[in-house]
């Protein structure tokens, strides 16, 4: 199928940082499936979406079932002949999550079954349609307490959030940003990183202090949509470049 439209994929988009993200990639024209693991729930993001006159549609992902992202990846295929843009939005905090000394290992091999895991699947299986684009875009969604600088800076604002699995589960998506924009530097693939900060979803629910949403999905949307001279490999946050 030829299309003149952007191609766009966000997991799990049916809902916070991922259904911003998706709105104003939508709102930008193109066209944008809806990675969610719940198809009722994706269909009811969808149909919001349209409401606004976004071209929407909805594919089954679970981003930890190789399966569903192989089947994600023929949907797709099989509709479109390239993808433009990869959002791996789809992350998680386990309730359990805490310090090094106290962990309890099956947290950290859950949190990174989707944080980090997950986005490598998802990556790696979407790349044979995302270089078929004119000008690809892959954006992680890290966070600021997966910088190693940051961990060890004692008047950093969130110095003792200190949660191993997350934290590091998200330097770990910091090395696939560095990594795979490297291996695609020759390529018109760009690979980034965008830090939503303290933003007010369903991984922090109710927690004063925190950012709208719509602040959080700022940079992940920018990134998504970077001209061809924007940058590839890089940690951002609101046009600012953070240490990793």
């Amino acid at each position: 199928m030829s299309e003149t439209k952007k191609i766009a994929l966000i997991t799990g988009a049916n809902k916070g940082i991922g259904f911003e993200i998706a709105t104003k990639v939508g709102l930008s024209g193109a066209l944008v499936y809806i990675g969610a693991r719940n198809r009722e729930r994706g269909i009811a993001a969808v149909e919001k979406l349209a409401k606004m006159g976004i071209d929407a549609r909805h594919v089954l992902l679970d981003v930890t079932d190789v399966a569903s992202v192989e089947a994600a990846f023929q949907t797709i295929a099989d509709a479109h002949d390239h993808l433009d843009i990869l959002v791996n939005n789809a992350g998680l905090i386990d309730p359990k999550d805490t310090v090094p000394s106290a962990i309890d290992l099956d947290v950290i091999r859950h949190t990174f079954e989707t944080n980090f895991f997950g986005a490598v699947q998802v990556a790696k299986t979407m790349l044979p349609l995302l270089r078929k684009a004119p000008s690809g875009r892959i954006v992680n969604i890290s966070s600021g307490l997966g910088s190693l600088a940051l961990n060890e800076d004692p008047t950093w604002e969130f110095a003792n959030t200190k949660l191993i699995a997350y934290n590091a589960s998200k330097a770990a998506l910091n090395m696939l940003t560095v990594q795979l924009a490297w291996e695609l530097r020759n390529t018109n693939i760009k690979v980034n990183a965008a830090n939503p900060n303290f933003t007010d979803t369903d991984l922090v629910p109710g927690v004063v202090g925190a950012q709208p949403i719509e602040d959080g999905a700022k940079t992940a949307i920018e990134l998504a949509l970077l001209p061809d001279d924007g940058p590839t490999g890089g940690f951002f946050e609101n046009g600012e470049r953070l240490p990793w």
